[in-house]
This record gives C-alpha cells, sequence and structure tokens, in this order.
C-alpha cells in the first residue's frame, strides 16, 4: 500500500513527515547531519559545528590530490611527438619518454612522426592528345611538424588527397597519352612531386612528401587491345634497334681490323717492291764498270744467265735438226717426268719469274713433241727449211 493512500496508518512518506498531510519539503539539514552520522564519525555535529570533520576532509583532499597527480602520468613512444596545449594554447612539443601533465588544464596530443605514410590517388584523367587513361599514383609522406599538422587544417590528410589529385589531373593533361603509357613515365613522376609540394606549401600542414610512385597506366577496356598493339610494336623497335646497333658494334671492330691488316699489306709490298727496285739498282750499277771494260762479254753473259732463267721453268724441248737430219729416238717424256718429279721433291715450292717478252718469243720459236719423243714429217719438213 503506498504512503499517502487511505487507510495507510502511522505509514509515514519518504521525506521523514509523520503524517500523509504535511505536503511540504523535505528538511536538507536533517539528511545532511544524517550522511554526517554515517561517514562523519560517531557523533551527529562536530564542536565547530560543521557537519565532517577536518581530518575527513584532509584526507579526501589527499586522496584525490594523488589521483589527480597519477592522473597527469603520460607515456610518448619513440617515433612520437606531443603536443601540449594549456587552457588550449600550444605551450610545445612534448619528446619520447615518462611526461607529466596537470589534468584538465594541459592536454598532450601524440603524433607519429616517424612512419611513412601513403595516401593513394586514381582515376580516368584527359591527356594533352584528347585521350582518356586510367592512372594510379601513390604519394608517400610523412609529418615533420606535429602542431601544424593538427591544427593548420581541419584534416591535414583530407587536404593533402585532394591536393594530390588536383596535381596529378595537371600533369596529366599536360602530357600525352604515349608518353604516360611508355616513355615519360619517370618524367610525370617528378612533375607530380614538384606541382605537390608547391600546392600544399602555403598551407604549412606540417607534411613532407617522401616519394611519389606512379603505377603503371592503361587505357580504357574498350580500346586496350588496340593499345596493347601499339605498344608492343614500339617495343619491338626498341628491340630492333638495340639488334642493329648491336651487329653494328660486332661489325665495325672486325672492318677496321681488315682496313688495317690491308693498309699493312699495302704498306709492306711498297716496302718490298721498293728494295727490289733498290737492289736490282744496286746490282747494275755493280755491273756497269765490267760492261765499260768489256760489252761484248757482259752482255752474253747476262743473255745466257736471263735465258737459263726463263728455260728452268718450261717442259719444251729444242731440237736442231738443220745441220743433222737424222734424229735419234730418246725418252723425253720419260726424262722430264722423272726430272720434274724430283725437282718437285727437292723444291715443292718454286717462286718462278718469267719475262712476258721472252716467254712470248721463245714459245713461237719452240716445236711441239708428240708425246712418244718423235717429231711428224711436216715438223721436220719445216724445220730444214729453216
Amino acid at each position: 500500500m503506498a504512503w499517502n493512500e487511505p487507510g495507510n496508518k502511522g505509514n509515514k512518506d519518504p521525506w521523514g513527515n509523520k503524517s500523509g498531510n504535511d505536503k511540504g519539503p523535505p528538511d536538507l539539514d536533517e539528511v545532511f547531519r544524517n550522511f554526517s552520522k554515517r561517514f562523519g564519525g560517531k557523533g551527529g555535529n562536530s564542536s565547530s559545528g560543521q557537519p565532517f570533520s577536518s581530518g575527513a576532509f584532509i584526507a579526501i583532499a589527499v586522496v584525490a590530490l594523488i589521483i589527480w597527480g597519477l592522473s597527469g602520468l603520460y607515456t610518448i613512444k619513440e617515433a612520437e611527438r606531443g603536443v601540449q596545449l594549456r587552457f588550449g594554447q600550444f605551450i610545445g612539443e612534448v619528446g619520447p619518454g615518462l611526461h607529466w601533465k596537470a589534468t584538465f588544464i594541459d592536454e598532450v596530443y601524440p603524433v607519429d612522426v616517424e612512419t611513412y605514410r601513403s595516401l593513394p590517388a586514381s582515376g580516368s584523367m584527359l591527356t594533352s592528345d584528347e585521350n582518356l587513361v586510367k592512372v594510379e599514383l601513390v604519394v608517400q609522406y610523412s609529418v615533420n611538424d606535429a602542431y601544424s599538422y593538427l591544427f593548420s587544417a581541419v584534416d591535414a590528410n583530407a587536404s593533402l588527397s585532394e591536393a594530390t589529385d588536383s596535381a596529378f589531373r595537371f600533369v596529366i593533361g599536360h602530357n600525352n597519352m604515349d608518353d604516360i603509357l611508355t616513355t615519360g613515365r619517370d618524367a610525370i613522376r617528378r612533375d607530380t612531386w614538384r606541382e605537390l609540394e608547391r600546392i600544399i606549401e602555403p598551407y604549412k600542414l606540417g607534411i613532407q612528401i617522401r616519394d611519389v610512385n606512379f603505377l603503371p597506366a592503361r587505357p580504357p577496356e574498350e580500346v586496350k587491345d588496340a593499345f596493347d598493339d601499339a605498344i608492343s610494336a614500339q617495343e619491338d623497335e626498341q628491340r630492333f634497334i638495340r639488334e642493329a646497333e648491336a651487329y653494328a658494334r660486332e661489325i665495325e671492330p672486325k672492318a677496321r681490323g681488315q682496313v688495317e691488316r690491308m693498309a699493312q699489306q699495302a704498306s709492306a709490298y711498297m716496302q718490298r717492291v721498293t728494295l727490289e727496285a733498290q737492289g736490282q739498282v744496286a746490282r747494275f750499277e755493280l755491273l756497269l764498270p765490267e760492261y765499260q771494260q768489256s760489252p761484248e762479254v757482259t752482255r752474253k753473259r747476262l743473255y745466257l744467265d736471263a735465258m737459263q732463267e726463263v728455260m728452268s721453268d718450261t717442259n719444251k724441248v729444242l731440237i736442231d735438226t738443220k745441220n743433222n737430219g737424222n734424229l735419234m729416238y730418246l725418252p723425253l717424256d720419260k726424262l722430264m717426268d722423272s726430272s720434274r718429279s724430283n725437282q718437285a721433291q727437292e723444291e715443292p715450292e718454286v717462286e718462278r719469274h718469267i719475262n712476258s717478252n721472252s716467254a712470248t718469243t721463245n714459245s713461237n720459236s719452240f716445236t711441239r713433241m708428240p708425246t712418244d719423243g718423235r717429231m711428224s714429217r711436216e715438223e721436220r719438213a719445216r724445220q730444214g727449211r729453216d
């Protein structure tokens, strides 16, 4: 039964009223006295009239102070820097280690300043030659100023993302599709890096760009096959050029060596001919005094020496039948074969010096002999007439 219902005899209300007819508020002094009786000691009011004793108050204050002091301890990791604020005002950065701050007065925000962070960027962009290309980019950055990173912008990461997209589209829009897909990738990466640093510099985001990685670009799927063929043709062109250069590097030394060898052979031939000519001149100069003393003997000697040199290389035999009509049979073919075999065994290689004028003249005066060594009747008659 509720305390204020009719028939509830003697039940007091929750506020301590003896009868249910009293509707006034509770007595706060009595509530505090009851509370002090439970926590303040044996008696109710102290001698000074305070609801709490001084010892209890000091104990509570000491405990609260200890709790407050311990709550201010914090640790900054090795890779972090702490941004310390006092009543919302920046007072400095805190290095790694164990530190203390005044709770409810100071605030410290740790920021990782050594870890490299990645920010991807991608999209379909229009090139300078009005082609559409799908490109991807990854920016690696780190925090070099913790306070600027936290408070210079609402969200430094979002600001960097927007700046990256702007710089990337600007660079792609100023390059043609062939450079983006093939040879100009490194230049695009460097240009994007430089443009991104230029954009974020006025905002002082406390961020330092560490690297920009330009991932392989690709054309739209509708024209991918045609672009693959074009790229294959360019790669084949470069391969053929390299093969031609390698072939040229291989042939050129050989050609230079051959030219050098021919030049040395020509030089050696010139020297040999010059020395031979000088030797012949010296020999004739030595023969000149003898010729002046006895011209006939010297002329005949020179003639015989020349004829001996010329006739030593021929296999023809001359027989004078003018004064002798009888011809004795001789096995000239066998004799000549044996003499040639002996010469081949003794001198396998013989340098022949044939005077063309003498050979021509003597060949007309030689008479062909049959294989059996006998002359025909017409030849004997012709020689008789001569």
